[in-house]
């Protein structure tokens, strides 16, 4: 029987030299004269693993980590196909502490399958909820995934059921189905390993979609930095429209659907939902005015959805286990599963899917294992580059929509990125206001003045000119744009920029002596 070695094509692991380790084993199987075969398949999530290599054996899959392309020439001698024991061998990947303690919902097939292998994806259940969704009534898909209390994963965290029925009961004879997938978020790669590692559950996901709302075009919209998710997408789009599963009949329905990939330049505020359709017909990416709403007017003029990533690879576990099975994880009005994304100076760092509740100190502390330096936790930022800093005294605020908003915070995309005690808090809010001003498309003054007056601030405090007066000022231009911009970049911006103002104090302090002395 030939033996499946796995060796991840994610960008991550190829990053960590995966490409060479993949090549090193061809190699290896070749002159050995052996019966196994390659599998490239995504990524588990668990990057200081990476590349993670597994062999399947007896139905469980041994993992061996990480790997560089001069280890495997003695991981065959060690026995390689039949699970041998090695330095790098981690035993069964399943029971690694990291994943065990995972509830992979959207990310159930992730570093499992063959991404591009429709057999693989409907042997792991794929498709069983686009099935189901044929044989239902629109407005049934619809109140499924509204009783499922899905919400969005963008960051919005907008009940993604509403939406849905806004568009299906909005008049028109062409309506879209829009994936944003413009992942700018620092620390952020949820959608990039869907994309790379599981497309077809995103396909299945936007035709559900399509067939609830009455839309039968679907574009995937991604930046140019995604090239392999770019690849991955195009080319399961293409073995998904000649399965049947997209095109005229949706897997013999008789209900249309079909979708493709469009590439952006990579400006930020192309995240921001009308900024994208803008560049998606081709203008200039700058913020539209509300109203209309997109659910009404969106791209070219016409009702339309607007998911993330992860909204819309969601939608075929709750359409195939139904909407109580989903509900019954999270917490409040956060109901579900969020793949929440460590990053920064952290020894574990990767994707850690969870029901909505853990807290923070449990993912900082406990899963990443603290940081990777050895110092203490000084801060985290939780929710991109707009999201506000954490000091370890809101350590027990749970992952939650509203237990975040009520700390003066948000989840957006749930990436999560840890500094140590010597980082400095001003740098930071600085860094806020410069990115701003660097991504700001100009069309509101409070983002695109107040950014670059904010910048000027900031340095003004570091050099201890009238500090006092400049913090009261820097607060002012963020109460400002928090209130006066048109859309969240500029005005989340204020939230890192007062946390760190607010838990960091000292910080933002000057040092006039050691200033002097440089």
């Amino acid at each position: 029987m030939t033996v499946r070695i796995y060796v991840p094509r994610d960008a991550a692991a190829l990053a960590l030299g995966a490409e060479r380790v993949a090549k090193a084993i061809s190699e290896e199987i070749a002159a050995r004269g052996l019966d196994a075969k390659i599998v490239r398949n995504g990524s588990r999530g668990m990057h200081w693993l990476e590349p993670l290599i597994e062999v399947e054996v007896a139905g469980k899959r041994i993992g061996y980590g990480p790997i560089k392309a001069k280890d495997v020439a003695s991981l065959f001698d060690a026995g390689l196909i039949s699970g041998g024991d090695h330095a790098r061998c981690l035993g069964e990947v399943e029971e690694l502490p990291f994943l065990k303690r995972q509830t992979r919902l959207t990310f159930a097939r992730c570093g499992i399958t063959d991404p591009l292998s429709l057999d693989d994806y409907e042997a792991h259940g794929g498709l069983a909820g686009l099935r189901r969704a044929i044989s239902m009534l629109p407005a049934d898909i619809v109140k499924q995934v509204t009783d499922s209390g899905l919400r969005g994963r963008g960051g919005a965290g907008f009940p993604t059921g509403i939406k849905w029925k806004t568009v299906l009961d909005a008049p028109g004879e062409r309506k879209y189905i829009v994936c944003n997938a413009d992942e700018g978020d620092s620390g952020t790669f949820a959608d990039r390993m869907i994309m790379e590692g599981d497309p077809f559950v995103l396909i299945e996901g936007m035709a559900i979609a399509g067939l609830a709302t009455g839309a039968t075009k679907g574009f995937v919209y991604t930046r140019s930095e995604y090239p392999h998710a770019i690849a991955a997408m195009s080319r399961a789009i293409d073995i998904a429209r000649s399965a049947g599963i997209l095109g005229t009949s949706v897997l013999g329905s008789g209900k249309a659907f079909d979708m493709e990939v469009r590439t952006g330049a990579g400006a930020y505020v192309c995240g921001e939902e009308t900024a994208l359709l803008n560049s998606l017909e081709g203008e200039r990416g700058i913020v539209r005015a509300k109203p209309p709403l997109p659910a009404h007017k969106g791209l070219f003029d016409c009702p339309t959805v607007i998911n993330n990533v992860i909204s819309l690879a969601s939608v075929p576990v709750i359409m195939d286990k139904g909407s109580a099975y989903y509900r019954d994880f999270g917490m409040g009005r956060s109901r579900g599963t969020i793949p929440i994304q460590i990053a920064g100076n952290v020894k574990h760092g990767g994707l850690f899917e969870t029901a909505f509740g853990i807290s923070l100190g449990a993912l900082v502390d406990d899963i990443a294992g603290g940081t990777a330096s050895g110092r203490p936790v000084k801060a985290v930022q939780v929710g991109g580059p707009l999201g506000a800093y954490f000091p370890h005294s809101l350590f027990d605020t749970p992952f939650d929509y509203e237990a975040f908003a009520a700390k003066d915070g948000l989840i957006g995309h749930a990436g999560i990125v840890v500094f140590d005690d010597t980082a400095d808090m001003l740098k930071q809010a600085r860094f806020a206001m410069e990115f701003c001003a660097v991504e700001s498309c100009g069309k509101c003054t409070p983002c695109r003045i107040g950014s670059t007056r904010g910048v000027e601030t900031a340095d003004k405090i570091a050099r201890g000119i009238e500090p006092e007066k400049n913090r009261v000022l820097l607060a002012d231009l963020c109460n400002t744009m928090k209130f006066g911009s048109l859309c969240a970049l500029g005005g989340f911006t204020p939230y890192p920029v007062m946390s760190a103002m607010t838990h960091f104090p000292e910080d933002f302090v000057p040092t006039p002596l050691i200033e002097a002395a440089e």
